[in-house]
């Protein structure tokens, strides 16, 4: 594993991990959606719906003053089933709490604005934290329509924007 080189800035290391934990989330056959607004007003940076229908909160640490500067973590753990933070391979482990998951990204030392998949691997399993039925169908519901949302617009950019228009005029 390789620390961030000269040729990736810090502030360029977060792509570089979101990357890398969708595609490992994609091994696990997990469906993921980053920045999902979850219903306190948060935004996961990665939420990710599992084949069992558990929900995984991802939260991204580029390095140890983003993960100090954070306090507002523990808000998510009520809207997912299992917490983890990604965080590059040399950020000291030690500090991150106990009782959440952890993913870890290798950023490779050159690869500059090259489209570079970074290795990333779960080393400490989320421990489970159970959502009532009730609220797990309600963000499941919430995953959903996201997802669709998103696509639609993809699939049809200028539909979406009438869309919008009539949305705001009514």
């Amino acid at each position: 594993m390789h620390s961030p080189g000269p040729d990736l800035p810090t502030a360029d290391i977060q792509p570089v991990i979101r990357r890398a934990v969708a595609h490992l989330c994609g091994q696990h056959d997990w469906a993921v959606l980053h920045e999902m607004p979850l219903p306190n007003g948060r935004r996961a940076d990665i939420m990710a719906l599992c084949p069992a229908g558990n929900l995984t909160c991802i939260e991204i640490k580029s390095g140890l003053p983003d993960f100090r500067s954070d306090l507002k973590w523990p808000e998510y753990r009520p809207w997912c089933d299992t917490f983890y933070f990604a965080v590059p391979h040399s950020f000291p482990q030690a500090l991150l709490p106990d009782d959440v998951g952890v993913m870890v990204v290798d950023i490779p030392a050159a690869s500059g604005y090259r489209p570079v998949i970074a290795d990333a691997a779960i080393i400490r399993p989320a421990p489970a934290h159970k959502l009532a039925a009730a609220r797990r169908r309600s963000v499941t519901h919430r995953f959903a329509m996201l997802a669709a949302q998103r696509l639609n617009r993809m699939e049809d950019p200028a539909l979406a924007t009438v869309l919008r228009t009539a949305l705001r005029s009514e």
